[in-house]
């Protein structure tokens, strides 16, 4: 481990919690996934077919949030969630991160997409602002929750042993292959993508999203803006194009923010918060 690298640690949340919130997080969305995969008649006659909005599924994919809140009340109680929650609260951070997320996202799909070359075919895919903005409620909702548990939780505990481009790796290849049971699973989002490039996919964003939470000194927002953005139904089809950019953009990323990303500098390493 390299001397430089913050060892510290920062509050009651110690690091042998990542067993326990990895125990929860498969535990729960694996378990719940996997019972339609094996026994789809039973789980299908008591809770109806599965989909991406299926309270279960729902579940499942707040699973990393749900883990990381029994942790943090485990070892710091109510105040200590209290305070993890209020890293949702904090949003300042250098503008060219706010340019990346509000205009630099949209543009990797459009791209992408007129690189596959259905540009041309797409189309906004509501038929009224109504329904469109009950879309982004739920996309708000769904996805971007995991930020709890995989920056809010996993990411400061892992910069405490090693340099964040190894702990932004390493989540990345953790976060994908949680993944898998929804690639298995008919019904949802997932069963009709291919698992190689989104694996890929989900190391670069991890990747990206780690200079940013630490910029960001610890903000779950801006991850879960990140996140959000990436789920927005609204842009193209962009599969697998898409990934191939985020992974160039991922290489940028850490060559411009290589002195922090490989030393450790200015690392988040708490997961709950001082006072303040």
């Amino acid at each position: 481990m390299p001397s430089s690298v913050q060892d510290t640690q920062p509050d009651a949340i110690p690091f042998r919690s990542m067993a326990l919130f990895l125990f929860l997080t498969f535990g729960i969305a694996w378990g719940v996934l996997a019972a339609f995969i094996f026994f789809p008649e039973t789980m299908v006659g008591l809770f109806g077919e599965i989909t991406g909005e299926h309270p279960l599924f729902y579940l499942a994919v707040w699973a990393p949030a749900i883990s990381a809140f029994v942790v943090i009340l485990r070892w710091s109680g109510l105040e200590g969630l209290r305070r993890h929650l209020g890293r949702a609260l904090l949003w300042r951070c250098a503008w060219p991160w706010y340019a990346f997320l509000l205009l630099g996202v949209p543009l990797v799909f459009f791209a992408g997409s007129f690189v596959k070359g259905n540009l041309s075919e797409a189309t906004f895919p509501f038929t009224s602002a109504s329904s469109f903005l009950v879309a982004l409620a739920l996309i708000a909702i769904k996805g971007p929750i995991e930020e709890f548990g995989w920056r809010g939780l996993a990411l400061p505990l892992l910069q405490r042993k090693m340099a964040p481009v190894w702990a932004a790796l390493l989540i990345g290849v953790i976060w994908g292959l949680w993944h898998t049971p929804a690639f298995l699973l008919s019904g949802t989002e997932q069963s009709a993508w291919s698992f190689l490039p989104f694996f890929t996919g989900t190391i670069a964003l991890s990747v990206i999203i780690t200079p940013l939470f630490n910029a960001s000194r610890g903000s779950i927002f801006l991850p879960a803006l990140f996140h959000f953005m990436l789920i927005n139904p609204v842009w193209p089809d962009a599969q697998p194009y898409d990934t191939y950019i985020f992974a160039l953009i991922a290489v940028v990323i850490v060559w411009l923010h290589r002195k922090s990303m490989f030393s450790g500098i200015d690392s988040v390493t708490e997961v709950v918060p001082d006072k303040q």
